[in-house]
């Protein structure tokens, strides 16, 4: 499955060049929203949805990421639990808004209808479902998939939102973006893919020839590494 068959890409509208945040504001009022970031990681999108005025709970199912953002600086608005996206600690029909941000492709394969089903119970009338995934068609990813090849898993979350998403909600529409990774060396790119404790990526993996040539071709004239980066969400209503 490409991208453009996933997610409608022909017909999506092009934001241009964004961050996550600043292309979520633009289309969604979130201050008093209450909200839920399923698979927030370490909570950084979190913090910005709170900082656009919305009452954010983080949900994590990493338990070592989960216990650093319970002893995290507290963050007025912003709440954490540990929990899975299939099984949400939260009453139904109580949040006006859900957000996936990178994180429906990390979600066990068997479990993303179920993962989206919990979605839509837990949103009020009305309520949005918005899931941002990262698209395949950039620089940045032919350089991450020598070591971390996540097309089967990107691939199957699109087919769940066809599949589940887009029967549950009335209406959907489709955005694009583009962002740039920017890294100043190799090592910078290593520490980052390697330092995450939801996944398994080792350094051995990623210090090979092939990823060297390919990060290589990144080379800016300032001297660093930039790579472009498309970002594909779903909004459902």
């Amino acid at each position: 499955m490409t991208d453009a068959a996933a997610l409608g890409a022909d017909s999506a509208i092009d934001l241009g060049e964004s961050t996550d945040i600043a292309a979520v504001s633009g289309l969604l009022a979130l201050q008093g929203l209450k909200v839920a970031d399923i698979g927030c990681g370490p909570g950084l999108v979190s913090r910005g949805l709170v900082q656009a005025g919305a009452q954010v709970l983080g949900i994590e199912p990493d338990p070592i990421q989960a216990e650093k953002n319970r002893a995290a600086e507290p963050v007025p608005g912003l709440s954490f639990v540990e929990a899975r996206a299939e099984s949400l600690p939260v009453d139904s029909g109580t949040l006006d808004a859900v957000f996936f941000f990178r994180s429906l492709h990390h979600v066990p394969i068997p479990a993303m209808d179920a993962a989206l089903q919990e979605a839509a119970r837990v949103l009020k009338p009305g309520g949005v479902l918005c899931v941002v995934e990262p698209g395949m068609d950039g620089t940045h990813f032919p350089v991450m998939r020598p070591f971390h090849d996540e097309t089967a898993v990107r691939d199957a979350a699109q087919a769940a939102l066809a599949r589940t998403a887009s029967p549950l909600f009335g209406s959907e529409r489709h955005y694009r973006w583009v962002q740039t990774v920017r890294y100043p060396e190799f090592e910078a790119m290593v520490s980052r893919v390697t330092g995450q404790t939801f996944n398994s990526i080792t350094r051995d993996r990623v210090e090979t020839d092939e990823v060297r040539t390919l990060f290589e071709a990144g080379r800016t004239a300032a001297g660093d590494y930039a790579f472009d980066q498309p970002m594909l969400m779903a909004v459902y209503r």
